[in-house]
């Protein structure tokens, strides 16, 4: 049995699960509502306030299965309650982002500014010139978001100039060096 997929999911209070046919699943806390078509042919029970996952066989793909419908729903759950985030540093001289409205201005060593808009769902902190938070209920997307911003200058190992997650560690390259005669 799968040790992920056996663990029941708490519902704190003030949110909501409902599961439609066919396994459509909707979660709305405080931070949002989420909704999201799982597997149809996995078990998904509710009772009061815990849920439970369950497989029809030990098929292997039900077994595979069996985690990941149980984390893409403890996932909602934590997301619509306390919310995900990502933080990105920016390292580089002149390297520097501000927030314009809704809109994410960086100033990346190119010739001109870079300039992404927030999507819904998604909020964008600038707490100092070379920090960017990433805020959403929706794990998927906020991944997705940090990474689409981090593609637009990626670290590069010789100087770690560029965009990188907070946890992230570059591994640095030696540099050239002067031959010798």
């Amino acid at each position: 049995m799968s040790r992920i997929g056996r663990m029941p999911i708490t519902v704190p209070a003030g949110v909501t699960v409902s599961i439609a046919e066919g396994n459509v699943v909707t979660v709305k806390g405080p931070k949002g509502e989420l909704t999201r078509a799982l597997r149809p042919e996995m078990i998904i029970k509710q009772e009061g306030t815990t849920i439970t996952v369950d497989r029809p066989s030990d098929d292997k793909l039900h077994r595979s299965l069996h985690g990941l419908t149980r984390t893409l729903l403890h996932n909602m759950v934590v997301g619509v309650t306390d919310g995900f985030k990502k933080e990105l540093e920016v390292n580089g001289v002149g390297y520097r982002v501000a927030k314009e409205g809704k809109n994410l201005v960086m100033n990346l060593g190119f010739s001109h500014q870079v300039i992404v808009s927030e999507i819904e769902g998604i909020t964008i902190d600038v707490p100092a010139p070379n920090k960017i938070v990433i805020n959403g209920c929706d794990k998927q997307a906020v991944g997705q978001f940090a990474a689409e911003v981090r593609e637009k200058r990626p670290p590069e190992p010789y100087k770690g100039k560029g965009i990188k997650y907070a946890d992230e560690v570059i591994r640095r390259k030696v540099g050239k060096t002067g031959a010798k005669k």
